[in-house]
């Protein structure tokens, strides 16, 4: 690498870099705070290469990479700085269109997690990258964090290693449309309450922070993750919700105690099986909020909840809920989806989606945008 020049992030002219995700004030060195947030540039030369700093207690980050739209790799990264070959030895003045991003989602539970892009080592020129004039924003849960995209269906630890970007429906939905992307997601929490009843563990709460689900030091403090996020530096023209699927399971899972708090939640049952109607109708209102909260910071985008991947027994409540939103604001720039699910088929590791399901969501949700956005081409 002697022949190779070092340019940093901050050297690089904005028409000749795309970044993709959430950014807060930090932009030197440059952190990747979600899965799918990553830079993306187009350059001559033979070789180039890319430096980060990554830092993990137990779940370390993975990244991946991809040369001409084409899948190359992805690996996890252990604490430190690190040197990656993206290319070498190619054609000098051919140009190459370079995409790097973060794999794992933003862990709420690992304070050290992170990954910061300092710049690239080169032999060529940056050129001026295409930029996107569309934009699509992505919220959920495990499934947007594609848990379970890579992996047999027989592994079922929870491990950083089976979530991914690259084998993701918000993503793949993204390229099809040819549209930048943002993505909000973590595994196991709902737009009322986790899986197991925490209510703490609730996307809206967290939404309106650069990365609130990053909120530990040291990662909090560096990288100014709690500071109030600029929605005005990105619009979306749609905003997709995948949120529900914890919310459901909590209704199966005993108490949960929050010490903190001194109180014992519970998502109950009927006596039938049926949900008790006072709970379910904190998830409808839970919807209502959150529908109210994306409109309040993106005034114009179509907001599509789209549901279904792993079930679909909250969809009267998800529905009842967005009317709810609709007859109350008069917003009907607001629609229902219903996701493809997923089967024995199609699962993969740790019971989640696999593959070839979130093939079949994009699929059938590129079309949907195609249709209710407009987007032709």
């Amino acid at each position: 690498m002697e022949n190779l020049r070092v340019v940093e992030i901050k050297d690089i002219p904005s028409k000749e870099i795309n970044i993709f995700g959430r950014l807060g004030k930090v932009r030197q060195p440059l952190p990747l705070l979600f899965n799918g947030s990553g830079v993306e540039i187009v350059v001559t030369g033979s070789d180039l290469w890319i430096d980060i700093e990554t830092d993990s207690d137990f779940h370390e980050p993975w990244i991946a990479y991809e040369l001409n739209g084409a899948f190359m790799s992805r690996q996890m990264m252990l604490p430190g700085e690190h040197s990656i070959c993206l290319f070498r030895n190619m054609e000098p003045s051919t140009p190459k269109r370079v995409r790097f991003y973060r794999e794992l989602q933003a862990m709420s539970e690992a304070n050290r997690c992170k990954v910061l892009v300092k710049g690239f080592r080169l032999d060529g020129e940056f050129c001026e990258v295409p930029k996107y004039t569309r934009k699509l924003e992505f919220i959920g849960d495990s499934i947007t964090s594609g848990e379970g995209s890579y992996g047999a269906v027989t592994d079922v630890d929870w491990l950083a290693m089976y979530m991914s970007a690259s084998v993701n429906y918000a993503t793949m939905t993204a390229k099809e449309l040819k549209a930048d992307y943002h993505i909000f997601s973590q595994g196991g929490w709902g737009v009322y309450c986790g899986w197991d009843n925490d209510v703490r563990h609730n996307i809206p709460s967290v939404y309106e922070k650069v990365c609130g689900l990053a909120f530990g030091d040291p990662v909090a403090t560096e990288l100014g993750t709690l500071e109030p996020y600029d929605f005005d530096s990105w619009q979306p023209d749609a905003i997709v919700v995948n949120l529900g699927t914890n919310d459901a399971t909590s209704f199966n899972q005993p108490p949960l105690y929050i010490p903190e708090e001194d109180k014992t939640y519970k998502m109950r049952l009927n006596e039938d099986g049926s949900y008790n109607r006072e709970d379910e109708l904190k998830i409808v209102g839970a919807v209502e909020n959150f529908l109210t909260m994306l409109r309040k910071h993106s005034p114009k985008a179509h907001i599509v909840w789209a549901y279904g991947m792993l079930g679909s027994d909250l969809n009267l409540a998800i529905t009842e809920g967005i009317n709810n939103y609709r007859s109350k604001s008069g917003d009907q720039n607001v629609s229902f989806f219903q996701l493809p699910n997923t089967t024995m088929e199609t699962y993969g590791a740790h019971m989640h989606p696999g593959l070839k399901s979130h093939e079949n969501a994009t699929k059938e949700l590129t079309h949907y945008l195609r249709v209710k956005l407009n987007w032709n081409d």
